[in-house]
């Protein structure tokens, strides 16, 4: 509980001295340049934030690509090798019938 007292009474006591050194111009112009150092880095913060996040879509959206590039190309390969399967069996049940039919005769 003390140290809580304790940081209670430092941020009271860092509001009094910020309000104070405000009054005095030449404490108000250092005020201002500190904050004005603060938003010029946040604000590179937030840029360099949203070009890493740009990079990352462009990244997903080439790999999304890439993905529906490979399942096309499956499926065209599963169409092709249903044909020759339907063309092998084709092919041997026509077989089949002719060595049957001789057969027969």
């Amino acid at each position: 509980m003390q140290r809580f007292a304790w940081f209670v009474l430092g941020i009271a006591g860092g509001f009094v001295a910020a309000h104070l050194v405000n009054k005095d111009p030449r404490g108000h112009e250092v005020l201002a340049d500190v904050d004005a150092r603060i938003s010029e880095f946040t604000d590179r913060i937030g840029d360099a934030y949203r070009a890493q996040e740009a990079k990352i879509d462009g990244l997903v959206a080439d790999v999304k690509d890439v993905a529906a590039g490979a399942i096309d190309s499956a499926q065209s390969v599963a169409a092709d090798a249903k044909d020759a399967v339907d063309d092998t069996v084709a092919a041997a049940t026509d077989a089949v019938r002719d060595t049957a039919a001789k057969l027969t005769d």
